[in-house]
């Protein structure tokens, strides 16, 4: 036998056994795998998954007749059923006015109903305008054909010139020009803040 004929003989034998070496070093090596952990949702989501329809991180925008233009997004959207309203968690909204002034609105759950022309924002309701208030209620609900809205609970706010309260607050357009108005009632305080004059 030559040379060239022992080695592809003893390449025969070596190159399986080191096949095999390699097979065993992988499994001795691997860590053990809980098959519990590799879930990536909790129990609870995915019953949640399976029982409702419902829309991961939707997103929504659009423009009005005037140019006002409007962003929307969620955790997650549900569609309105029989006697149940279309409903979103963790809410967030960015409307940009024709004129350039900027109003963002978040809350935990907000819930459409088309047939009674509403949106009702409920848990940690936020409201911010670009000049400066920022106004905190519970409740606040809204037309969906125009600019108007009602919070019939507790208010509280910041302002340019000071913190305030209210029992209540009303959203309308009064003036039919498109400009937004906050009406705040049943109890208005406000500690006013002068600033400072600087020298």
């Amino acid at each position: 036998m030559d040379r060239h004929s022992r080695i592809v003989s003893f390449l025969k034998v070596l190159l399986p056994l080191a096949a095999l070496a390699i097979l065993a070093t992988l499994f001795l090596l691997s860590r053990s795998i809980d098959p519990t952990a590799t879930i990536p949702f909790a129990e609870a989501d995915m019953a949640e998954r399976l029982r409702d329809q419902q829309i991961t991180a939707p997103f929504f925008s659009g423009t009005t007749p005037k140019g006002d233009e409007i962003i929307v997004t969620a955790r997650i959207a549900r569609p309105a059923g029989p006697g149940v309203p279309a409903e979103a968690k963790d809410v967030s909204a960015r409307l940009t006015m024709a004129d350039g002034a900027r109003i963002s609105l978040d809350s935990d759950i907000a819930r459409i109903n088309l047939t009674e022309d509403i949106a009702t924002f409920e848990g940690g309701v936020r409201i911010a305008t670009q000049t400066g208030f920022v106004v905190h209620t519970e409740l606040l609900n809204t037309a969906l054909s125009g600019m108007e809205g009602n919070s019939p609970g507790q208010i509280t706010g910041t302002s340019p010139i000071g913190d305030f309260t209210a029992g209540s607050m009303d959203m309308e357009s009064k003036n039919g020009d498109g400009t937004l108005h906050l009406l705040f009632k049943s109890g208005v305080k406000l500690i006013y803040t002068p600033k400072m004059q600087e020298r």
